[in-house]
């Protein structure tokens, strides 16, 4: 399963608010040898609902394509 990277990919999934959003300057690829996909997948296992921000474009607020996260921003 990837992490959702969008406000429709967290609605398809049920979720309308996320525990942790993790922020990345990489581009989003879902395996092992990447860092934000393991550690969000480790979170997602645990019970936490998780969504990823890769390459925000920080001029259009694009960090908060996926609201504010209940627990924290990683």
């Amino acid at each position: 399963m990837f992490l959702p990277t969008t406000k429709e990919e967290c609605d398809a999934l049920g979720w309308n608010k996320l525990d942790v959003i993790l922020v990345t300057g990489d581009a989003y690829v879902d395996s092992p040898f990447f860092g934000p996909a393991i550690i969000g997948k480790l979170l997602l296992s645990k019970g936490y609902t998780v969504g990823i921000i890769p390459q925000p474009d920080l001029k259009n607020n694009d960090i908060e394509r996926l609201g504010e996260p209940r627990l924290f921003w990683g």
